[in-house]
Order: C-alpha cells, then sequence, then structure tokens
C-alpha cells in the first residue's frame, strides 16, 4: 500500500489554486482525517512558466494531459478546466485509467452525466462533484446519503450568485437592471458577457443536476423551461414588496405525481416569509422539501476561490477515504429511475403581469374578460394612472393557471386595443395562492 494518496490536478486558474491552498495549509489535518498524506503530484495548466514562479518545485507542472492521465502513481484526478472540452474527454479517460475523479464542472455533468456515470460504474471508480452546485454549499453530499431516504417532492434554489446580487441591489437600492448589471461587472461577479447567468443557463444547469439525483432520474438541459431576468424592472420589485413578495431567480424542480416532474428557471415573487427570501448578495441557497426531512435549507457562499475549493478537497478526502476502506464506487450514479416530464404546458403556478394600457372606460373590465375567457381568476389588481398621458399601468396577480391557459390569455391580452404593452410576466411560488 502507498504512503501517500497522489492527485493529479487538471487546471490551476481561480479554483484550482483554491485547491493547492487548502490542502496544503491543512495538509495535517487532511492526513488525520485520511489516515495518511494526501498530496497534489502533477498539475496540467497552459501557464506552466507563470506557476513555477508562484509556486516553485513543490509540484510537477505540464501542459501535456499525458503526464497527469497516464500516471500510473495518480489515484485522484481532480477537474476543474471549466469548460465542456476536453474536459470530458480528460474524465472518461481518467475511468479507464481507474483513477477516481472530482470535478467542479456542472457543464459537463449537466450535458454529458448520462455518459459519464456509466463509465465510473463500470470502472469501480468514485465521481463526485460537490462544488458544481452552489460552490461551497453542501448540498449534493446530503442529498446523496442524509436524504436518501426521502421521497423528494421540491427543491427551489437561489443557485446564481450573479443574478442574486443584482435582484438584491434592485430591491434595497432601486435601480434599474441596467445599473446592476454595470456595477456587478464592475466588482467582478458578473463576466463581460453576462447571457449565462442573467438568462438562467447557469442555473439551468444546475437545477439539472439537482434534480437527478432528487428524482433518481437523468435529466438533461433541454428538460429545463429557463427565463432569465432582463424583463425584471425596478418597479416591479417595488410591486412586489407592496404586495408582501420578494423577486428571486429560482431554480425549481418539482415532482407532481399525476403530471410528472417538472423543471424550470424564471424570476419568481416568493413571499417575504419564506426563508428564501431573505438571502441575498451573492449568497446562493437551496430549499429542499422531502416525506421524512420535512423542509430544510442549506445556505452559503455559492462561488468564490476558497468556499469552492472547500467543496473539491471535500470531495478528496471522501474518496481518499474509501480507498483507505477498500469502499471506493460505494454511491454510484442514483439515476434508477425514469420518472416523467410534465409538459409545460400543464406547469402551473400563480403569475404576476404588469401591463400598460390606454386610461379609457371599460379598459380594466377588458382586461379582466380576456383572463376570464381562459379560466384564469384574478387575485389581486393594482391600477396607476398618469392624468396628463392618458395611460394606466395595471398590475394583477392571478390564482394558480396552467402555462396553457396563461399564455392564450397573453395572446389574447397582446392584441386588446386598450393594451399598449406586456411589460412584465414572473411567476409566483405560493402554495395558498391555488
Amino acid at each position: 500500500m502507498k504512503d501517500f494518496v497522489n492527485v493529479g490536478l487538471l487546471g490551476a486558474g481561480t479554483v484550482g489554486g483554491g485547491v493547492l491552498k487548502v490542502l496544503e495549509k491543512n495538509a495535517e489535518k487532511i492526513a488525520k482525517e485520511v489516515g495518511k498524506p494526501v498530496r497534489i503530484t502533477k498539475v496540467l495548466d497552459r501557464h506552466v512558466d507563470r506557476l513555477k514562479q508562484e509556486y516553485g518545485d513543490k509540484y510537477i507542472f505540464t501542459d501535456n494531459a499525458d503526464e497527469v492521465l497516464e500516471d500510473k502513481d495518480i489515484d485522484i484526478i481532480v477537474e476543474l478546466l471549466g469548460r465542456e472540452h476536453p474536459a470530458k474527454e480528460f474524465i472518461a479517460r481518467a475511468f479507464a485509467n481507474g483513477k477516481h475523479v472530482v470535478t467542479a464542472n456542472k457543464d459537463v455533468l449537466a450535458k454529458f452525466g448520462s455518459e459519464l456515470f456509466p463509465l465510473a460504474h463500470e470502472h469501480n471508480c468514485d465521481f463526485m462533484f460537490e462544488a458544481s452546485v452552489c460552490g461551497g454549499i453542501p448540498i449534493i453530499g446530503p442529498m446523496k446519503t442524509s436524504m436518501a431516504a426521502n421521497q423528494i417532492t421540491s427543491i427551489m434554489g437561489i443557485v446564481n450568485g450573479t443574478t442574486n446580487y443584482m435582484l438584491s441591489k434592485m430591491a434595497n437600492e432601486h435601480l434599474d437592471y441596467d445599473e446592476v448589471l454595470k456595477e456587478a461587472q464592475a466588482k467582478g461577479y458578473a463576466e463581460s458577457d453576462p447571457t449565462a447567468d442573467v438568462g438562467g443557463l447557469d442555473a439551468a444547469r444546475k437545477i439539472t443536476i439537482l434534480a437527478s439525483i432528487a428524482f433518481n432520474t437523468r435529466f438533461n438541459l433541454d428538460d429545463v423551461q429557463v427565463e432569465g431576468i432582463e424583463s425584471i424592472e425596478a418597479c416591479d420589485i417595488k410591486y412586489a414588496t407592496d404586495l408582501g413578495y420578494a423577486v428571486k431567480l429560482l431554480a425549481i424542480a418539482k415532482n407532481d405525481p399525476e403530471n410528472g416532474v417538472s423543471l424550470r428557471v424564471n424570476p419568481t415573487m416568493i413571499p417575504l416569509s419564506h426563508p428564501l427570501a431573505g438571502v441575498n448578495g451573492v449568497y446562493n441557497a437551496v430549499f429542499v422539501n422531502g416525506d421524512a426531512i420535512g423542509e430544510a435549507m442549506f445556505l452559503g457562499l455559492g462561488a468564490g476561490r476558497l468556499p469552492t475549493a472547500s467543496s473539491v478537497c471535500g470531495d478528496i478526502i471522501d474518496i481518499a477515504r474509501n480507498m483507505q476502506h477498500k469502499s471506493t464506487g460505494r454511491i454510484s450514479c442514483t439515476c434508477f429511475e425514469e420518472k416523467r416530464l410534465c409538459p409545460p404546458d400543464k406547469m402551473s403556478a400563480p403569475a404576476y403581469i404588469r401591463l400598460q394600457v390606454a386610461d379609457k372606460p371599460g379598459a380594466l373590465a377588458a382586461i379582466a374578460a380576456a383572463f376570464g375567457a381562459q379560466n384564469v381568476s384574478l387575485r389581486n389588481v393594482v391600477q396607476t394612472n398618469d392624468v396628463l398621458s392618458n395611460k394606466a399601468e395595471i398590475v394583477v396577480i392571478t390564482h394558480s393557471v396552467s402555462e396553457a391557459n396563461l399564455q392564450m390569455a397573453l395572446q389574447i391580452l397582446r392584441v386588446l386595443p386598450v393594451v399598449e404593452a406586456i411589460s412584465c410576466v414572473i411567476r409566483v411560488e405560493d402554495s395558498h395562492l391555488a
């Protein structure tokens, strides 16, 4: 038996550098946790010269993947390259060579999980990915272990720090979308091209992973209905607050025994009393409902060098312990069911709708009739008038409505002569509204 657990690191960027730091700083504690020292022996990265200057001869740096993946002394591959390719191919090669894998790569998991998990099982390798969802928050491990006896009924998560920061700023400082986006970019919270974050794609990848674990069914990114926050204005958040709600970009997975599993990412109004409503700034949180555990929320920093590295190192330690006790491959892919998807038009929830209308007699009645024609009942109606322009803004919150009926009602509204624009539509998560 070897005296060390040897790790090969693919990618020494922000998170990879954090992993190097954590494993070095806490080496003595980790050795006691595992029963032998855990060390990184080789690092794959394009910037070999810069890394050698920074770290000296502590590690072997290379830009040749074969030197890491084909090294028989390396037990665990940590993949932190941050893109689909060649990460997917490197992970597959690692399994073929009998190496365990830790990754933080949500893109690879969401798109290629159905290929990679069987490979891990075939070669009796551990495949761990705690850091792929919500960075430093432990959520995947608890769902696979502590909550394994539960029938999970729903997951709601704030899983993107960029959009949560933006919506929090819009709520607290009454700023418009464009202002907070520029500030988020200036602070490094948003990329120069923020589309994946503000458009909901990043959150969609994460809910794909969480739902696959929660419902024991392999879901793909295409199964998620996705809307971003681009249409949200400061006035929508003000209306929501006045009506007793907060606006969050939520990733939602629900298992309805009648209609199937629904997966969606969209701006959502939640009651101010809900635990997720108080999660602000760059923090993430995942709210899980299970038949035994009831309601549980996991809260923490969803990104960042050290929080994400913490989760990566936790997975390394888990695998190293399994190696010590000859129990690798103990928790393999748990997607042993094939739950059906809920058709998008059967998804249902209350909705907030903001309309720009002509301030004319009968306008409100015409709008109410359009909703009524599609069996959409209204719970709240707020109207503000601009006397000078003869315009009015009408905000409604419906009772629970199917997506099909809502879209048909919106189609009718768009062609009503009194309706000048449908400015915003936001789903509402509030069970007592149904």
